[in-house]
């Protein structure tokens, strides 16, 4: 929101959500980081 000559002003926007295919891309990205963060958590612990 904002005001523009005395009138106060909304600016909406319409979002979509992620497609499947995304979805797999992204799970299967988060998926190998934690399997990184864990053999590296188990490194330092040694």
């Amino acid at each position: 929101m904002y005001f523009k000559e005395g009138k106060a002003k909304v600016e909406l926007a319409v979002g979509k959500g992620k497609q499947a295919h995304d979805k797999r891309e992204s799970l299967k990205k988060a998926d190998a980081r934690r399997d990184i963060d864990r053999v590296l958590a188990s490194r330092r612990k040694r």
